[in-house]
């Protein structure tokens, strides 16, 4: 159990919500806090507030920070700048471990615009739970106020860093999709580590599985979701996946630990379907969900939105709905694509879900169950594509692909990923077009 501690906590307009929430919980725990502000939702400045809680920290009235503001980032820039503080923003929690296991952080900065409550409420309890101990690690925290000189960062370090932290962030939101990026101009990278950046994005380009048709198995995840799919059925596909090297099986949630079983070791990877096939469970229900399938061995997981709130343009419960499972996915170290149901929505609303599903920060946008009124289109898949492509996402056709030719032309249109249960057919298809070509 965590002992008491003194925390300073702050926030800007955009955590004003969330440092309400982790003051209530972080109170039920029996710290001390001290709230230096703000105290509306009312647009204000960060880095005033990120001050206060270094200070706090600084001057010892307070063991440790919390600051909140939309992406963390800036806060995490603007309490570097008081001696003695040593800030760092947490986005999951591997990250808030690692920032007080290995830098003894003792300020915690937070993005309520890209993690929820229940996640925030985590990372803050195993924050401040870990201590750093080793030597070798207080060795180099001791390091950080020393002048070591230049850092003489070459091209390669950048990019190492750059594709470690497109790695473990994911897909990205940026603000369009053109223009260079610090993926792009390490010289500009490297002024931005100067000036105090502790964290770099760049949105790495999406890549096709393989050519096609020759590798078109590697876009495919053999999928099996009847409900009344027995054992030896679900044998039979992954041993179909295995013989064919499929991309993953989709299975149903009740299947997973014996299809993991069956793949482990392979490079098939275990999809799930959550919220399937309606969507309507609450947002807790399908992280609750997704995390039970991710323990029993799911690499994906594909999970229906709330297509009624999307008809009905509650997009704070559609987003709220995606992030959730996004969040667990992320943690967990699974793959989220979003199933969005075309059939049901009309472009406009297309448009929109993607969009969220962009803002939630998910691996796919996903076209349809295969259990509603239509499947998969040419025109839906473009459509999708021009809306996620920007932030690194990818999009899965699944509905109606029965043909190589159907296969082909949704590629072609923008897709990545296709689900289908005429997989062999489609392959064998294939393999002959590529014999005769």
């Amino acid at each position: 159990m965590t002992t008491s501690q003194r925390i300073a906590i702050g926030a800007d307009h955009g955590g004003f919500d969330l440092k309400q929430q982790l003051l209530a919980h972080l109170g039920s725990a029996g710290h001390q806090l001290q709230d230096v502000g703000t105290s509306s939702n009312k647009a204000t400045d960060y880095p005033v507030y990120a001050r206060a809680v270094a200070e706090a920290v600084s001057s010892g009235k307070a063991d440790a920070g919390i600051m909140i503001d939309g992406a963390g980032i800036g806060s995490c820039m603007a309490a570097n700048k008081v001696p003695g503080v040593r800030a760092a923003m947490a986005y999951d929690l591997s990250s808030a471990r690692n920032s007080r296991e290995h830098n003894n952080a003792n300020v915690l900065t937070l993005g309520a615009g890209l993690i929820g409550a229940g996640l925030a409420k985590q990372i803050v309890d195993a924050w401040l739970a870990t201590e750093c101990t080793e030597a070798r690690h207080l060795k180099r925290v001791a390091m950080f106020g020393e002048d070591v000189g230049d850092m003489n960062l070459t091209d390669q370090d950048i990019e190492r860093v750059v594709d470690r932290l497109h790695e473990i962030l994911g897909p990205v939101p940026i603000p369009q999709a053109n223009g260079a990026t610090v993926g792009d101009d390490p010289d500009a990278a490297r002024e931005f580590v100067r000036l105090g950046a502790t964290g770099l994005t760049s949105v790495a380009p999406v890549e096709r599985p393989g050519d096609i048709p020759g590798d078109l198995a590697r876009y495919i995840d053999h999928t099996l979701l009847k409900p009344q799919a027995t054992e030896d059925q679900l044998r039979q596909i992954c041993a179909e996946a295995l013989e064919f090297n499929f991309r993953a099986g989709c299975v149903n949630p009740t299947w997973v630990p014996l299809v993991a079983s069956l793949l482990r070791g392979s490079d098939v990877l275990t999809c799930t379907v959550v919220g399937f096939p309606l969507g309507a469970n609450e947002p807790a229900i399908k992280a609750m969900e997704a995390r039970r399938a991710i323990r029993n061995g799911a690499r994906e997981i594909d999970m229906v939105l709330n297509i009624g709130a999307m008809k009905s343009g509650d997009d704070d419960l559609v987003l709220q709905d995606i992030r959730a499972v996004v969040e667990d996915c992320v943690d967990g170290g699974a793959v989220c694509k979003v199933i969005l149901e075309t059939a049901l929505l009309t472009d406009d609303e297309k448009r929109r879900a993607s969009e969220l599903s962009r803002q939630a920060r998910a691996h796919f946008v996903k076209t349809s169950t295969g259990f509603s009124t239509g499947g998969a289109t040419v025109a839906d898949v473009a459509l999708m594509a021009d809306v996620v492509r920007g932030a690194g996402m990818e999009v899965k056709a699944s509905g109606g692909i029965s043909s190589y030719e159907d296969a082909k032309a949704m590629i072609e249109a923008g897709a990545t990923r296709l689900g289908a249960s005429a997989s062999i057919g489609i392959v064998r298809e294939a393999k002959a077009t590529s014999v005769s070509a």
